[in-house]
């Protein structure tokens, strides 16, 4: 029999993207016809938060009503382009003042890492849901204690874990829990760039760690929702091999390994020394699947092999389609009083785990 070669066009990709979102929410959804937007107030406005930014325009349920950032002149020229008004622009001093403005629903923390918790705290008190970058915070102390503010002002809290609502990441979860690769055996994974001199991200007094915080918890977090276990064993290195300078704080290779209740075993590289284009590749009984520039914006692509069939699909979903997804969802947990799909709990995990990899690799964190 010959193989089945599976490729999509945009208006069947299109499709699939809406089904796998319906699918997500239907267990639990309750329409609310007439609900007004969410809005949101932006925490930070560097480059993410422009993807944000500009993905909450696409959503049916998101609207930017709050800007916070230490640049007023920044905050102006974003007001403008976002229509919020000139008494909905905060700093970081005055920030506490959010709780009296009723436009404001939620917040999304587009800060440094380690600036993660305290926002989200002093957020969580003001009486505003949460939508946090990940990773959640710099340790796990920090994690549970904006769990425990988000809980004892009920409010939700989310980490914004962009692949846990796109679908190309969700058909490959599909075919793994389908069956259709049979057992898995083991994954590879690898995301890495080569960083520029000055990036914060290498300070790490705000970054926390090197490119595991920052890359390398997309392999970490990938393997976790691809198998659905948590990591029993993990054991890891960490080198630095560039003496330019950039690595003085931080390390720049990290590589470790995990192996998981059923037997699975996992193969995880981050780097800031070189471009390594994010990816997972999957082996089971049955076959394999891979999914190339799996954790960036746009260009993912998803190819199998298995049984019969062969699978060759690229995403034509263009940027900020991933943040339109998170936005969208959280708004809709918020509407509906539903828990997010990525909670807090999500977010203490991984920052767990980061820290087992850092203490096996003889790193303080």
């Amino acid at each position: 029999m010959n193989p089945t070669v599976m490729n999509l066009s945009r208006r069947e990709f299109t499709r699939l993207t809406a089904l796998s979102l319906a699918a997500r929410f239907t267990p639990t959804l309750h329409a609310q016809t007439g609900s007004r937007k969410i809005g949101y107030a932006v925490i930070g406005l560097g480059r993410i938060a422009d993807h944000f930014l500009r993905g909450s325009l696409l959503t049916t349920n998101s609207t930017i009503t709050g800007l916070v950032s230490g640049h007023r002149d920044k905050a102006d020229k974003f007001a403008a382009q976002y229509n919020v008004p000139q008494n909905s622009i905060y700093n970081y001093e005055n920030f506490d003042e959010i709780i009296k403005n009723p436009a404001v629903d939620a917040v999304y923390v587009a800060l440094p890492n380690s600036m993660h918790a305290e926002y989200t705290i002093r957020a969580a008190k003001a009486g505003k849901h949460v939508l946090c970058e990940k990773p959640m915070a710099t340790n796990v102390a920090d994690c549970e204690s904006m769990i425990a503010a988000c809980k004892a002002a009920n409010v939700k809290l989310m980490i914004a874990y962009r692949c846990h609502y796109e679908p190309t990441n969700l058909k490959a979860v599909k075919l793994i829990r389908d069956g259709a690769l049979g057992q898995v055996q083991a994954i590879e994974s690898a995301f890495g760039f080569n960083i520029a001199k000055g990036e914060w991200r290498i300070n790490k007094k705000l970054a926390g760690g090197g490119p595991l915080f920052d890359v390398g918890i997309y392999s970490l977090n990938a393997c976790r929702y691809l198998t659905g276990e948590e990591p029993a064993d993990i054991s890891a290195y960490a080198s630095t091999i560039d003496h330019d300078g950039r690595f003085d704080e931080v390390e720049e290779n990290v590589a470790w390994t995990m192996k998981f209740p059923s037997g699975i075993v996992a193969s995880c590289t981050t780097t800031y020394g070189a471009n390594m284009a994010g990816y997972y590749r999957v082996y089971g009984s049955k076959g394999w699947l891979q999914v190339d520039q799996a954790f960036v914006y746009e260009g993912l692509r998803l190819r199998a092999e298995f049984s019969d069939t062969q699978i060759d699909e690229l995403n034509p979903a263009r940027d900020p389609s991933h943040f339109q997804a998170e936005a969208e969802h959280f708004s809709h947990c918020i509407q509906n009083n539903l828990e997010p799909q990525s909670p807090g709990e999500e977010g203490l995990r991984d920052m767990t785990y980061i820290t087992r990899i850092y203490k096996s690799a003889g790193i303080s964190i």
